[in-house]
């Protein structure tokens, strides 16, 4: 019969050619660049284990949230480190807070800027857990009061979405309830539905300085195990009001990303989180691996197991790559 009538490789001759059928398409879009914010002016101070990524003060954030913008970036979302803690993590829903103060400020200085607000406690609180504390157990349902306090603070000082990283039960369901009742029913909710005890958070740990004091986060956040769970998360937030759902870690979970994109009819979001972030930058630091094309590579996997967005701190060289 001769050589097979297929030939795969006359469409990958060319670059224009490669382009022209791929079947997954990756833009500046498609990212949203995470930010740290803490107190003080022209502060700037580097993370060790996250070597380009930074502790800012709010006019810091504000420059780089420009410059994401000026790239291409649709969205950045933040995370604060308050002057002070305690139990109650108040700093979180504090109407002159850490985060608050970021929000207004790039709503002020960068208009056509999404800002998201991540919703949790364990950077405010003295123990570092996610909750209200009762001896060594995490209290569920008293915590969803603070969770819903802080979305609305964050929502009435402009935050554009609230995304709950908890992992309380019910916490959809009472941030929506709360939201609405203050007349902030147009503000979205990205939750993070299936959040993994994962041990790739440990650059974050030290950037929002939020290790726990004791114990860890296994009775609340998911079991590394489990799949199916996630896609019984995802559904149940949606049903509580979720407008879009995460998944985080991203590259250990590119399977429940696919799931969960099978599953629900909202955007699927995925994080690509610090520790997947600090293995690469750590490689190239070696020269063991071309550091542009892993990183384009394993964004392209991400949004290929069905992600239509991906929080990552590549979020700015990545847009520049992608813009060439």
């Amino acid at each position: 019969m001769g050589f097979p009538a297929q030939r795969p490789r006359r469409l990958r001759r060319t670059e224009i050619l490669r382009s022209l059928v791929r079947e997954t398409d990756l833009s500046a879009g498609d990212l949203v660049y995470p930010l740290f914010v803490r107190p003080g002016k022209r502060v700037r101070q580097e993370i060790s284990s996250m070597p380009g990524q930074y502790n800012l003060s709010v006019d810091e954030a504000v420059a780089e949230g420009q410059q994401a913008r000026s790239l291409g970036v649709p969205a950045v979302i933040l995370f604060g480190i308050p002057p002070a803690k305690d139990a109650k993590a108040s700093g979180a829903y504090d109407a002159h807070g850490i985060v608050q103060e970021a929000v207004a400020a790039l709503k002020k200085e960068v208009r056509d800027l999404l800002v998201i607000a991540d919703v949790c406690l364990c950077e405010y609180t003295d123990h570092g857990h996610c909750g209200v504390v009762q001896g060594d157990e995490i209290l569920n349902d008293p915590t969803l009061e603070l969770l819903a306090k802080t979305a609305v603070s964050q929502a009435r000082a402009g935050a554009d979405i609230v995304a709950p990283s908890d992992m309380m039960d019910g916490r959809v369901a009472a941030i929506r309830k709360a939201l609405d009742g203050s007349n902030l029913e147009q503000v979205p909710i990205l939750s993070y539905a299936a959040k993994y005890a994962s041990a790739f958070y440990g650059p974050f740990r030290e950037a929002a300085q939020s290790t726990p004091k004791f114990g860890d986060r296994r009775s609340h956040q998911m079991d590394p195990g489990n799949a199916r769970e996630a896609v019984k998360e995802a559904q149940l937030d949606v049903e509580e009001g979720a407008d879009m759902v995460m998944v985080k870690p991203a590259l250990p979970y590119l399977d429940v990303i696919y799931r969960m994109r099978q599953a629900v009819n909202v955007p699927v979001a995925a994080y690509h989180v610090s520790g997947e972030y600090a293995m690469l930058e750590a490689a190239a630091k070696h020269g063991w691996i071309d550091r542009d094309r892993v990183m384009l590579e394993s964004l392209f996997s991400i949004r290929r197991a069905g992600a239509d967005l991906i929080v990552t701190y590549f979020a700015k060289e990545a847009a520049r790559l992608l813009g060439r």
